[in-house]
Formats: C-alpha cells, sequence, structure tokens
C-alpha cells in the first residue's frame, strides 16, 4: 500500500511512526512549513509555550530527558519532534514546502493528490493529520481593513514590528492572549486588552530543571514514567471537573478563585474577571504571568468585545474608543476546517461540505463515503483527561491495524458502515449533556454556531480505549 500522511505535526508523526512498526515503509508525510513540528513550527508568538506538563507532551515510546522545565516553550517542543522524526526514521518520507489542495477517489480504487505546484501522483491510502489551530480567526467586525497601523493575528505573528513604547489592543483573553500579554507588557507604552468574557485560569507552577535533574531523567528513566504517572492522576481529575454535577468542578472553580483573589489587586478586576461559565464550558487554561500583567500600571482590561475597527484604533461593543498603533488580535482559529483543501470521495461527495455545521466520524477516525481515508485526530477524536499525544497515538494505532488486517486479508478498500457511523454518533450525541462543554448552555469553541460539540470524546480516555481495541474490519464495506 502507498500512503500518504498530509502534516507533520505530532499525530503525523506518530502516523508515519506506527506504519514502519507494522511494516508498512512506501509512505510520504507532505507538510506546508519547511520542518515538521506542524503548529509548533507555524506559531512563534511571544510566550507561546505548551499548557501541559513537557514529560506528559511527548510520545510514550521517546521520552526526554532533557526538557528543561515542566512546561516548556515553541521552539524546544518543536526541536524534540524534530529529533523524533529523525529517530523514527522518518526524515525520507518527508515533503516539505508542499501545500496540498485537492485529494480525489478515482474509480481504481486510489486517491489522486495535489498541490500547488501539481500532481503528487495515487496513493491508496490518505490520512489527514492536519491540526486544528492553523487558520486564523478574526472578529467579524465593521472597518477591519481600515486601520492605518500594523496588525496581526496572533498565528502570524510580525516579528518586524518593535512594540516598545507604542499603545498596543489584543483582542481576546483567551488561550493566547493569556500567554501574549505578559510579553507585550514589558515592552509596550501601554496595553489595552479587550475580554469578552472571562475564563478559567489555573496557576502553572512552572519550574526550572537543573542540570541535576536532567541527569537523574537521563540516567534513571524510572523517574520519567513516575513524573508521567503522577501526571496522569492529575489530569485524569479534569474529567469529573468537566462533569456537570460534579463536586470537583466546583473545587476547581474554587481554586482559580482563590488564585484571582490572591494576584489581582483591584477588586472590580476580580469581579470582571471572574467567569460566570461552569468550568470546562469554554477551554480552561495555565499562566503564572498573565493577572500580575494586569496589575502593572501600563495595562488595561477593558470587560468588552471590539464593535468596530477605525483608522486609528477600536470602538469596544460600549461605545468606548481606544486609540492604537497596533492591534493583535487572539481571536482563535477555525476549528475543524475539514475545508483548507478540496477531498472528493464517492459519488463526488466533498468532505468539507459533509461536515458542514455537524462534523463526526465514527471514533474519531472516519466517515462514510470516503475510503481508505482517515482523521489522525477527527472530530470528537480527542479526549480531554489525557496528553494530545496519548489520543493521537491511540488513532493511528488503530488505523495502521486497520490498514495491517487489509492487507491480511488480500483486499484494498475499507469505507466505514453508514450504520456503524450512525449508531457511534447517536451514543455520542446522548452523552455531550453530561459534560460543561457540551451543554446546550455552553458557548465556545468546543461547539460550533449550531450548537453541536464536534471536539472532544465525551467519555473518559479509558472508554475511549476499550472502543478502539474493538474496532476491526467487520465496521467497515471491505473490497
Amino acid at each position: 500500500m502507498r500512503v500518504a500522511i498530509i502534516g507533520s505535526g505530532p499525530a503525523g508523526i506518530a502516523a508515519g511512526r506506527e506504519l514502519l512498526k507494522q511494516g508498512f515503509s512506501d509512505f510520504t508525510i507532505f507538510d506546508v512549513l519547511d520542518a515538521p513540528g506542524g503548529t509548533w513550527r507555524l506559531h512563534s508568538y511571544p510566550g507561546l509555550a505548551c499548557d501541559v506538563w513537557a514529560h506528559s507532551y511527548s510520545f510514550s515510546y521517546a521520552p526526554n530527558p532533557d526538557w528543561s522545565a515542566s512546561f516548556v516553550g515553541f521552539a524546544e517542543i518543536q526541536a524534540y519532534l524534530a529529533k523524533c522524526a529523525t529517530d523514527f526514521g522518518l526524515d525520507p518520507h518527508m515533503q516539505f514546502n508542499t501545500r496540498i489542495v485537492r485529494a480525489e477517489y478515482k474509480k481504481s480504487g486510489q486517491w489522486q493528490l495535489e498541490s500547488e505546484a501539481g500532481p503528487l501522483g495515487v496513493f491508496d491510502i490518505l490520512i489527514n493529520a492536519m491540526g486544528n489551530q492553523h487558520t486564523p480567526l478574526y472578529p467579524s467586525v465593521e472597518g477591519i481593513d481600515s486601520f492605518e497601523g500594523d496588525s496581526w493575528h496572533a498565528t502570524r505573528w510580525n516579528h518586524d514590528v518593535d512594540l516598545k513604547g507604542k499603545r498596543v489592543v489584543v483582542v481576546g483573553s483567551a488561550a493566547s492572549a493569556v500567554q501574549i500579554v505578559p510579553e507585550v507588557a514589558k515592552e509596550a507604552g501601554q496595553l489595552t486588552v479587550l475580554q469578552r468574557s472571562a475564563n478559567w485560569i489555573m496557576p502553572r507552577g512552572r519550574k526550572e530543571y537543573s542540570a541535576g535533574q536532567r541527569w537523574r531523567f537521563r540516567h534513571f528513566p524510572t523517574l520519567i514514567k513516575l513524573t508521567r504517572w503522577i501526571q496522569s492522576l492529575l489530569m485524569g481529575q479534569v474529567e469529573y471537573a468537566v462533569t456537570n454535577g460534579h463536586k470537583r468542578m466546583g473545587q476547581f472553580e474554587g481554586m482559580v478563585e482563590k488564585f484571582i483573589n490572591r494576584a489581582i489587586d483591584d477588586p472590580a478586576l476580580r469581579k470582571v474577571l471572574t467567569p460566570d461559565t461552569r468550568y470546562g464550558c469554554k477551554r480552561g487554561l495555565v499562566s503564572d504571568d498573565f493577572y500580575p500583567a494586569l496589575n502593572r500600571d501600563n495595562v488595561e482590561l477593558v470587560a468588552e468585545g471590539v464593535a468596530q475597527i477605525t483608522p486609528s484604533g477600536i470602538v469596544t461593543s460600549g461605545g468606548r474608543e481606544i486609540e492604537a498603533d497596533v492591534i493583535i488580535y487572539c481571536t482563535g482559529y477555525r476549528i475543524l476546517d475539514y475545508d483548507r483543501f478540496d477531498v472528493i470521495g464517492l459519488n463526488g461527495a466533498n468532505l468539507g461540505a459533509v461536515m458542514g455545521d455537524e462534523p463526526r466520524a465514527h471514533k474519531g477516525i472516519s466517515v462514510p463515503d470516503f475510503p481508505n481515508f482517515f482523521f489522525a485526530v477527527g472530530p470528537n477524536g480527542l479526549v480531554l483527561n489525557v496528553s494530545y499525544f496519548i489520543t493521537a497515538e491511540r488513532n493511528v494505532e488503530t488505523i495502521v491495524g486497520l490498514l495491517s488486517d487489509l492487507r491480511s486479508a488480500g483486499k484494498q478498500s475499507l469505507d466505514i458502515k453508514r450504520e456503524e457511523f450512525q449508531s457511534y454518533n447517536d451514543t455520542m450525541d446522548e452523552k455531550f449533556a453530561k459534560f460543561s462543554w457540551g451543554s446546550p448552555d455552553c458557548n465556545s469553541y468546543y461547539t460550533n454556531d449550531s450548537g453541536h460539540a464536534s471536539f472532544l470524546f465525551a467519555g473518559n480516555f479509558k472508554e475511549y480505549k476499550r472502543l478502539h481495541e474493538a474496532t476491526g474490519l467487520q465496521e467497515y464495506d471491505v473490497a
């Protein structure tokens, strides 16, 4: 089988390793960027770091004793991923600077792949390992193109602009903003942060590892296993913290409220920083320095959204006019944007249109009418209470296992049965309301405009793993 993997982030690298492990060697990993790493190669904004412990944000089969701290920045993660790609023997399979624009399933039972530069040939299997944090999402407001100063989205940081002494407006206060604001505050003359709604932010508790600690991790690998085990226990509590009615939710909320009271000087500011949603409705964040940055004399948090962009600044939803030299949009990404390139399946089915307002997949990996096409981490294919790496490893193990079974059966194609797909997603629909992020009254990037919670798996990793272990060719139409 000839396999194409699109994306060389953690999921794409995991897929490549699993293919080699199970005896597949004819595959290519395509990436639009110039090196592996995915989001950690694309993004470079100030303060960018992972909000999961470094030892857990790693492949289970490739522990890294040389992490510099308990939480690390983007450059260190990208270097780790590039090293893993090399160590796993994936370098000969990489093709960079290649933007895929179209994939079409042909009557021959193969996928015709096309890039901006032209045809790439045919492949028996297509694995979509493209991440979600790539396509910038801008606010839909009047005058966004009229601003005469410098402006950019966090995902496309402009390093050529010196922010020293300038009037900077950051639109947004969520995941990227909590990392950017503390760094920009050190440079800007005046920094204004717009917050439409408050977020639950836990203290990160970042600690640097000494040379001695790294030496012990290197020479006593059991210490890394123990560290990951302890961290997995702590991450496991997130399942309960986002479960409606569970006491852990209130405990998590109480910890954040104590953190706010301890970190913020102004009582009025404490009030607007306290969320009015339940924990987990929006993505839980971690930061040691976002709240302290808001105490600075040159920083102001405005609890309003942006209503209009003018040539000289912004107008808030409350009508306040704020002059600016630079506007930075920390307004998130288009999540599950499967129309980034055309994927044409059976009878002309277009993946972007099929996904539509309610993206769904079977066990996060398969969609009917798209034979031999898999998501490395698709709709509802991400488990909240474990590291991203753990879910990605489980998904690609299932995918490659199916390919191995297909090969052993002497068959060429498999397409998820519609009844299996429907039954699985009906079960998911029944479970969403159990969690704060899936409740009908929750509005966040975990749900789309139609209210469908298409991002996370509705359950814990033990349940997810059990479902994947039961996966086999019996769930697919095989030819």
